[in-house]
């Protein structure tokens, strides 16, 4: 919604919206929010709201007593699933210091820096999701259990697929808020599901990944069950992937894509736990078609990388594999950028096709402990966000 506060206010008014969430995501990527009343928004964007910081993970405990919360008014949308009559609002929000210093660990204003750093190298970048997720029956007191909805497979219909109804309302919530799937089906686990979307500009992209973990769980509750996003929900069974689509595209014309998945091969080694931040993760690491080592392929859908075929547009784009629904969309799209523009600037050449050039971290120390080391990983990201993230 892109309006000034007056014209704003007036919508307010008009819509009988009575609150306002303010929203915002820790350095994991879990989301929080806190719901303010109409008349306190004008105070809102002009100082922002403050907040607790010593009680959200890693947002420096005692080091900030407060941050402060400022609404980003071109990301409201209405949630759907609470009442016609004084309807609620989300708004995602900016974070800073006291004096308005931006906060060092707001994950998405680090990728709208790395989206500023892309923008003046003359590289425009444009991402895709596809998130796995399972539906697991409550018990009677609503408390999740590992028994999936349903027994069905890949793409299996009615009677087997007892997901449907849940993913058409999902789909149908999502497009009321804005956010647009291409297609949806049930995956190959038991009760396990997929819902994909189109590529969008990468803040509105993670944005979108951020909304849609929302939607699904509150959907997933109203029908009576838990939507689990976790990599390995069930032993044996396939885990849940947070497949990225990177479409790198130069101004100049000039053809950078495989370079910029250059720099993706070069760097995911040590960069692992940004796409990858639970122990969970890495026990998903080479089941089915989850990757194990670097590589990447044109038709595999087991390598890290994959290159599909072009579609309607023509342009060719990749799609990583590794990364899990756990990952801060924030920071796996800036991580993803710094790796493509490393690529790209220093003309790495692709490997071949197929060749492991190395092996994913096995654990999530490993991975914690690789990325602190870095060069590459200190020279992009901030040491309080590392210290925060990897802490």
């Amino acid at each position: 919604m892109d309006c000034s506060l007056s014209e704003f206010m007036q919508y307010v008014e008009e819509e009988d919206i009575k609150f306002i969430r303010l929203a915002f995501c820790d350095v994991h990527g879990n989301r929080k929010n806190i719901s303010i009343m109409p008349h306190m928004l004008g105070e809102a964007v002009k100082n922002g709201i403050p907040i607790n910081a010593s009680l959200i993970p890693g947002f420096g405990e005692n080091v900030y007593p407060d941050l402060f919360l400022h609404p980003d008014i071109s990301t409201t949308t209405l949630l759907p699933w609470r009442p016609e009559n004084g309807k609620v609002i989300r708004m995602l929000c900016d974070i800073t210091l006291q004096d308005g210093t931006p906060f060092a660990i707001d994950t998405r204003k680090v990728l709208k820096d790395a989206v500023e750093t892309a923008s003046k190298k003359g590289i425009d970048f444009n991402f895709g999701s596809r998130i796995e997720f399972y539906l697991f029956k409550t018990d009677e007191e609503g408390n999740p259990t590992k028994t999936p909805c349903d027994h069905a497979g890949y793409m299996d219909i009615a009677p087997l697929d007892k997901c449907e109804n849940v993913r058409r309302e999902i789909c149908l919530t999502l497009e009321r808020m804005g956010i647009l799937p291409t297609n949806s089906h049930h995956e190959a686990g038991p009760g396990q599901n997929q819902i994909d979307f189109a590529s969008n500009d990468a803040v509105k992209a993670a944005d979108n990944v951020v909304t849609y973990i929302t939607v699904v769980k509150t959907i997933a509750a109203r029908y009576g069950l838990y939507a689990d996003f976790s990599p390995k929900p069930l032993d044996g069974a396939p885990g849940n992937g947070f497949h990225i689509n990177v479409l790198a595209t130069a101004r100049s014309g000039e053809q950078v894509l495989p370079s910029a998945i250059a720099g993706i091969l070069k760097h995911i080694h040590s960069t692992t736990v940004f796409f990858n931040n639970s122990e969970q993760s890495y026990r998903r690491f080479g089941e089915g078609s989850a990757p194990s080592t670097v590589s990447w392929s044109g038709d595999n859908r087991g390598q890290l990388v994959r290159i599909p075929p072009a579609g309607p547009s023509g342009h060719h784009y990749a799609q990583l594999r590794s990364p899990d629904a756990l990952a801060n969309p924030y920071l796996a799209m800036a991580m993803l950028i710094y790796e493509c523009l490393d690529g790209i600037e220093n003309k790495y050449d692709l490997p071949t096709a197929g060749a492991n050039i190395d092996s994913l971290p096995g654990t999530l120390n490993e991975a914690k402990k690789l990325a602190i080391k870095s060069d590459f990983v200190n020279k992009v990201f901030s040491k309080e966000l590392i210290e925060a993230y990897c802490g």
